[in-house]
């Protein structure tokens, strides 16, 4: 497969993961706003840098192998 169809498949698994992402983290923050200020900072920092986690492997995927010739 070339860079150019895994780069455009790989931006759409990036775009549904991090609208997932998104829902989920606004979800789970609602529920921790009744707590304690402290615990939601934590858990908005975790979600705010944790995303880049699960996509590490898409990202290699996008760049990996040959060039598209011309």
């Amino acid at each position: 497969m070339t860079r150019p169809k895994r780069r455009l498949i790989a931006s759409l698994v990036i775009l549904v993961f991090l609208g997932f992402w998104i829902w989920a983290a606004g979800s789970i923050g609602s529920r921790l706003a009744d707590g304690p200020a402290w615990r939601a900072l934590i858990f908005f920092v975790i979600a705010g840098l944790g995303w880049a986690v699960p996509l590490r492997p898409v990202l290699r995927w996008m760049n990996a192998g040959p060039e598209a010739s011309d």
